[in-house]
């Protein structure tokens, strides 16, 4: 095989395949001033900075941005400063929805990449057009039969949720929007232009799990959360409200259907809410009763005379829980809906990334593996040692190329073969025995095969041997190579911080290469043996 066959044969197997807050804002009187700089940072950072370890951060920033905002309100009296924090929240904003249309037209993924992506990336869509369309989202959560489509019914103020005796009415996610017109234009949702209510179906229903799975997707979207019940709460609700709480949305338990319960009843089962079951979830402010669709008894004469009751439906209350949403609107509005998109927009980035690294780790080894073979075999074929080692650095040069492709890294034939001097400087040892293999076993491989022709094939088994011995160490070689590269471009074209011999040196301590050689031998062997087979038919 010459040089030209070898760089051939390796073009034909190349064919064949932010968000983190800053911790320096100090809590005093310039309160204001703290939370408008924390606005600008949260809108600045870029999503990738965000420590994927810190799984408490989210609601944790949640809480802090609200605490702060409150802490603030008593500055807002001041026109002036009320001016610059209407505006350094709009800046914010605006870049919010900046960063997120910029991240949606520079996706980085292959189609193959994105598949099975593609609904979490629709979502970062849906939370542009929320930020669009300055829409905050209010979602509603529970179990069957709590009264979730009256409370939304009431708070519309005509019956648009599908509510019955039958429990489990709501099969799916339906969303409606809520005319405020009045409040938005009196400035009383803080600066929301379209308030959406989503009602979700019951967390215990049949088919309960992929429910619960909807359910939780829809909590990362929303933007306020309405946990609702309807007395004290089961284990399984106190579980759900607690899985619904990692979203670190800001939530509201709604107490419904109080009409049912005496006023001393109504009055104990709060209190057992307040100081036992939600005690580490929900703080007392954040708990809120209803009574969504009353019903109210009516006195009524029977044909025969008697006197009967019936139940006819009352005049719903939900002018606390009405109040308290407005309350969130005013103190967190806009910052609210920008921070949740940032939120919701970096969890589905950290999806895409693993998905993208993964897949492009796994192609990346079936090009290094098909490099390596392809190297193996030219080597294993050419009785000429020059050839050889031409052969093998065109092998080695395609994969470097290859690997480029596929991790988006501009490079070309000069960059590939500059690349792989430095690497093989690097890796010492390994090519030093490379090129010691080559020069000693070449030449014996070129007097077995003389000899196999003279003796009519009595010496082939020692050249397949030796053919194989000698294939199997630029194999190893060549994916050594094919491990730094990629491990190169996979760090966007950089050797970190310590250069190439540290890289290099904690790729060798993690390679078996006894086993990768005995690999290697294997599958050259089996090539070998089915090429000598083609030959001799």
């Amino acid at each position: 095989m010459t040089a030209d066959s070898a760089a051939d044969s390796a073009s034909d197997f190349v064919a064949e395949e932010s968000l983190q807050p800053s911790d320096n804002h100090s809590e005093n009187s310039q309160g204001e001033w703290d939370e408008l700089d924390e606005l600008w940072d949260l809108s600045t950072v870029p999503l990738r900075d965000v420590p994927a370890q810190d799984e408490d951060w989210k609601g944790k920033q949640v809480q802090k941005s609200a605490k702060q905002q409150a802490e603030a309100d008593g500055l807002l009296a001041n026109p002036i400063i009320a001016e610059l924090a209407e505006l350094q929240t709009e800046v914010a904003y605006k870049r919010t929805e900046y960063t997120l249309r910029d991240w949606l037209d520079n996706l980085d993924l292959t189609p193959r990449e994105r598949r099975g992506l593609e609904q979490d990336i629709a979502g970062v869509g849906v939370v542009l057009k929320k930020l669009e369309r300055a829409t905050v989202q209010i979602a509603t959560f529970g179990m069957v039969g709590r009264g979730k489509s009256s409370v939304l019914n009431a708070l519309l103020g005509k019956p648009v949720f599908t509510t019955g005796a039958l429990h489990g009415v709501t099969q799916t996610c339906d969303s409606v929007v809520w005319e405020l017109e009045e409040a938005i234009a009196a400035g009383s949702a803080g600066g929301i232009e379209r308030v959406e209510l989503v009602d979700t179906p019951g967390l215990d229903e049949v088919n309960g799990a992929d429910r619960e799975a909807i359910a939780q997707k829809i909590s990362h979207q929303a933007d306020l959360l309405l946990f609702v019940i309807s007395g004290d709460m089961t284990q399984l609700e106190c579980e759900a409200l607690s899985r619904l709480r990692q979203a670190g949305k800001p939530m509201v338990l709604v107490f419904n259907k109080v009409d049912r319960f005496p006023h001393a009843d109504r009055q104990a089962v709060y209190e057992t809410l307040r100081d036992k079951r939600v005690r580490s979830l929900i703080s007392p402010d954040e708990i809120v009763m209803t009574s969504a669709a009353p019903l109210v008894a009516q006195q009524t004469h029977r044909e025969d005379g008697t006197v009967g009751v019936i139940w006819q439906p009352g005049e719903a209350n939900v002018g606390e829980l009405r109040e308290k949403i407005f309350e969130i609107l005013r103190r967190e509005g806009k910052a609210l809906v920008a921070l949740n998109s940032l939120l919701y927009t970096n969890a589905t980035q950290e999806q895409v990334l693993e998905r993208k690294l993964t897949r492009r780790d796994a192609a990346a080894n079936r090009i290094i593996w098909r490099a390596t073979l392809a190297k193996g075999l030219a080597v294993a074929l050419n009785p000429v040692t020059i050839f050889d080692l031409v052969g093998s650095a065109a092998v080695d040069a395609t994969a470097i190329l290859t690997l480029s492709r596929l991790y988006n890294i501009p490079m070309g034939n000069k960059g590939a073969f500059d690349l792989l001097q430095k690497i093989a400087i690097a890796l010492g040892t390994i090519s030093a025995g490379e090129v010691a293999a080559n020069l000693g076993l070449s030449s014996l491989k070129g007097i077995l095969g003389i000899s196999t022709v003279a003796t009519g094939g009595a010496t082939l088994l020692p050249y397949l041997s030796v053919a194989v011995t000698q294939g199997a160490i630029a194999g190893v070689s060549s994916y050594a190579i094919g491990q730094v590269a990629k491990e190169y471009f996979a760090n966007e074209g950089s050797w970190g911080e310590n250069g190439p011999r540290a890289l290099v040196q904690t790729i060798l301590a993690n390679l078996d290469e006894a086993a990768l050689t005995k690999r290697i031998e294997g599958e050259l062997r089996q090539r070998l043996l089915g090429h000598r087979r083609a030959n001799s038919g």
